[in-house]
């Protein structure tokens, strides 16, 4: 069965979270394409509307999204993902993934898109603790009351 490292991204605040899915909640997420949506269910999230947007695969190797079917290809690559250029005009060719998530893939890249709505007028009621007072022996007042006969 398949075992993915899901790491969502939040546009807004900036942080990621990371998740692993395997097993019969993978099942959902093969066959899927880079840019298309995914229900926050199935990956643990309820109520989130998250996009895929890249990943790699269990030798390292960069999805593309414009690299069609979930097959691993050499191309020559100028720019983008998998290659980062250190001339002007510089080319070469590079392994990469296609953009279909199957079985081989390790990682998948995830951002937010929408979140759950909340619930108008209900407010979250604040609870206080109540802490046990200290005794004599941990270096508090006294709670025990003394009753003197005559």
């Amino acid at each position: 069965m398949a075992k993915f490292k899901i790491i969502i991204s939040d546009p807004e605040t900036g942080k990621a979270r990371f998740t692993e899915v395997e097993g019969t909640r993978a099942v959902p997420l093969i066959g899927k394409k880079t840019g298309e949506m995914v229900n926050g269910s199935v990956v643990g999230t309820p109520g989130y509307k998250l996009q895929i947007t890249g990943g790699s695969d269990k030798d390292g190797f960069p999805i593309r999204p414009n690299v069609h079917g979930g097959v691993r290809i050499r191309v020559i690559l100028s720019e983008g993902v998998g290659f980062h250029s250190h001339r002007k005009g510089e080319r070469r060719r590079k392994t990469l993934r296609g953009n279909v998530i199957t079985e081989d893939i390790v990682q998948i890249n995830m951002k937010i898109v929408e979140k759950p709505k909340k619930a108008k007028g209900v407010k979250k009621a604040k609870v206080k603790v109540k802490t046990p007072e200290k005794t004599e022996k941990e270096g508090g007042p006294s709670t025990e009351k003394t009753t003197q006969t005559t």
